[in-house]
């Protein structure tokens, strides 16, 4: 436990800095470091963490009411891969001329395709109809 004053002339005949740690505690906790030098250090690691934090991605998976049962296990497996990698999986069916008139087609195939990854995946939107689209969002269980 050091005086404020005696502290202050210490660090000034090393040429440094007095910068409080922990103002919270009691007694307060400082430190003699040279500051600009740290502020420095700080910058470089809230940068090199940005670096390495992992956005994540809405990844598009497009369907047909058409589509048959072993493309849908095949586009199923890609979308895993992306729900496996953290990503967010937004499932489209496209309907073209007389299919619109099959939005129960669009919402079965839907419902087909939520079931194969229902052990990792939850539904965020379900199935909803919007214009020539069908769209179905799927996150990542936690």
């Amino acid at each position: 436990m050091m005086k404020i004053g005696e502290a202050i002339e210490k660090a000034k005949s090393q040429g440094l800095d007095l910068v409080e740690v922990a103002p919270k505690n009691e007694p307060s906790v400082c430190k003699i470091m040279d500051y600009g030098t740290y502020i420095y250090e700080q910058k470089k690691k809230t940068k090199k963490n940005k670096k390495t934090q992992k956005q994540t991605e809405i990844k598009t998976i497009r369907l047909s009411i058409r589509t048959e049962i072993h493309d849908l296990e095949v586009k199923a497996k890609q979308a895993r891969k992306f729900l496996n990698a953290r990503h967010i999986v937004k499932v489209v069916i496209i309907f073209r001329g007389r299919e619109m008139a099959h939005e129960d087609l669009g919402i079965e195939k839907m419902g087909k395709f939520q079931e194969m990854l229902s052990d990792i995946a939850t539904t965020e939107q379900n199935p909803k109809k919007q214009g020539y689209q069908m769209i179905m969002v799927l996150n990542p269980i936690k």
